[in-house]
């Protein structure tokens, strides 16, 4: 099911390189839920993309360095360079039945790491170092940069 996951989120990027809205509203839900965290000028900026709100020339924007699927959700990281600067995200996409994107969590300029947490005894270990966690994926292109770092927890 992976593979699958995977591929769709690869399909959806080839088709906003491509400009073509058709296949980008096929992949994804049409109620998808969508979770930001970065610097609010750019918050809408994936946004206007998939929904076809933005006339964005510069369609390499969001084009994956890399991309793993952890389950249901795939991971995309790439960076965008701008005028004044070099924006790094990471998007989280959650994949329904190898179908239909449902769900994205989209951090700009923020370091993310995806571990699992496994449950013991009905308590959650709340401490990252804990062998209880388990690192599933970590952010490459933001090691040494002065930014917030946020645990997304399976």
């Amino acid at each position: 099911m992976e593979g699958l996951n995977k591929n769709i989120v690869c399909d959806l990027y080839k088709s906003l390189a491509a400009r073509d809205t058709a296949t980008v509203h096929r992949l994804l839900a049409p109620d998808i839920d969508w979770w930001f965290h970065g610097p609010p000028a750019h918050k809408f900026n994936l946004m206007q993309l998939l929904s076809g709100g933005c006339a964005c020339n510069d369609t390499n924007s969001f084009n994956p360095l890399s991309i793993v699927a952890i389950g249901s959700l795939v991971v995309a990281e790439g960076y965008h360079i701008h005028e004044s600067g070099k924006n790094h995200w990471v998007h989280a996409w959650t994949v329904e039945n190898g179908k239909i994107i449902t769900e994205v969590k989209e951090y700009l300029n923020t370091s993310v790491t995806v571990a699992r947490c496994r449950k013991s005894d009905n308590i959650c270990i709340t401490s990252p170092r804990s062998p209880k966690f388990k690192n599933m994926w970590h952010s490459e292109l933001t090691h040494n940069a002065s930014i917030p770092r946020l645990l997304l927890v399976l």
